[in-house]
């Protein structure tokens, strides 16, 4: 019987999303869901859940909960990681010690100095789940959904031959978006992408053999584009494809919009959405509690994930199609070679397949290297347990690079060391 562990499952919403996929598939009906958090509260919620969704689905998996997470690993076939060490509290401090210097953010958990930190929060308890892996099911396979994605992946993968792939819904959506802009099925719509998690160009967007592109560039010059993708249309103006990632995300990327005039309110650039998502969820957790109680229904759906579509292609033999965040081997040939690239992938019952994309336009891979030697500096920080590296790795942050000066980015790194210190690993704590 197939095991599938879900490590953070206290996101609750995010679980219920999860196995509604993973039920969907009539050969996962009978398969074991072992549920893992630290929080024994989120974990009974997202046992019910569990059970819920089960029955709405009409499948008879087997639901275990875990506190312990190796009771949880145990003879598992997959792993999903869902996790956000230090949660809201550690997001709040990875704004607000920033806010103080002058920095403003929008989601600030990739490449940005938060993404720096979570990094630093994240690699050793991921780098610990592996390990455990290793012990207790060395033949699992370890999909992660935990951000900053590529430090992840890189991490890992220098540190482990647990076999590991990073899933993300961005060029899913994206897709979608332009599938709505343009009046097609998404599922109509051929497309490859490439680059680095969230830092991906869409390279080619065909239907039915026909380049979207040009009909793309006309909506976007005939400024059709709604308030919320403006930042993405503009990058789109100025690089010619289009990225595949949200416009909130790819305003903190660069250095061009939020400490530019007054870019924020032109491009509608909205400055602490994450904060707006993180309480959005914490009301949320506490209205499913309440239809927990009261009995009432949710709605099942289809994610857009691609989990359940790869264990289900593992499973059965039958080849899929998604986006993987793989390690470059020769995938994207202008992208360094030690690097977590995002490609298309193919998955059947013989694995995973990356597809190799070429080189990049240059323009989109001068674009996406910045975020690359963020990433390796901050996994080196994490790895050879180097202080200096994290300092190194704040500096790439274009926000910082904008407004601070070097004393001033060291200074707010040690400020947020400090602030962080009861998530970060010892060699990192002050004092």
């Amino acid at each position: 019987m197939t095991r599938i562990v879900l490590i953070g499952a206290g996101s609750v919403e995010f679980t219920r999303n999860l196995l509604g996929d993973f039920l969907s598939y009539p050969e996962l009906h009978d398969a074991t869901f072992a549920l893992h958090d630290i929080d024994a509260d989120r974990l009974a919620t997202a046992e019910r859940m569990a059970h819920w969704t089960a029955g709405a689905l009409g499948a008879t998996p087997r639901i275990e909960v875990h506190l312990d997470r190796r009771d949880a690993l145990r003879g598992a076939d997959f792993v999903v990681d869902t996790i956000q060490v230090g949660g809201a509290r550690a997001t709040q401090i990875d704004f607000g010690v920033p806010a103080r210097h002058g920095l403003r953010y929008t989601i600030n958990d990739t490449i940005n100095i938060g993404g720096v930190m979570r990094g630093l929060r994240t690699i050793p308890v991921v780098l610990d789940i592996v390990r455990d892996m290793e012990e207790l099911c060395p033949d699992a396979w370890f999909l992660n959904y935990t951000n900053p994605m590529s430090m992840l992946i890189w991490a890992v993968a220098e540190r482990s031959d647990i076999r590991t792939v990073g899933l993300c819904h961005s060029v899913y959506w994206t897709v979608d978006t332009i599938g709505r802009y343009l009046g097609i099925p998404r599922e109509e719509i051929e497309h490859v992408s490439a680059g680095v998690n969230h830092l991906a160009f869409l390279l080619r967007l065909e239907h039915r053999g026909r380049d979207l592109y040009p009909d793309l560039r006309r909506f976007v010059a005939d400024d059709r584009i709604p308030p919320d993708d403006l930042v993405r249309a503009e990058l789109f103006r100025r690089l010619g494809y289009y990225p595949t990632e949200s416009s909130e995300h790819h305003a903190e990327y660069n250095p061009w919009f939020i400490p530019k005039g007054d870019a924020v309110e032109r491009f509608n650039i909205p400055i602490g959405e994450y904060l707006s998502r993180v309480a959005a969820n914490l009301d949320e957790y506490a209205e499913t509690k309440r239809r927990l109680d009261a009995g009432e229904p949710f709605e099942i759906e289809r994610s857009g994930e691609y989990a359940a579509v790869f264990v289900h292609a593992l499973l059965t033999g039958q080849t899929e199609r998604i986006v993987g965040n793989v390690m470059n081997r020769g995938f994207v040939a202008n992208l360094d070679p030690d690097a977590c690239v995002e490609v298309p992938c193919l998955v059947d019952g013989g694995g995973i397949h990356p597809q190799t994309v070429g080189p990049l336009p240059p323009q989109c891979a001068a674009y996406i290297r910045p975020a690359i030697d963020a990433q390796r500096l901050t996994i080196r920080a994490a790895l050879d347990e180097d202080r200096d590296a994290v300092y190194h790795a704040a500096m790439q942050d274009p926000q910082i690079q904008a407004r601070l000066s070097l004393e001033e980015t060291w200074r707010l790194v040690d400020e947020l060391i400090a602030a962080e210190g009861e998530w970060l690993p010892a060699w990192l704590r002050p004092g």
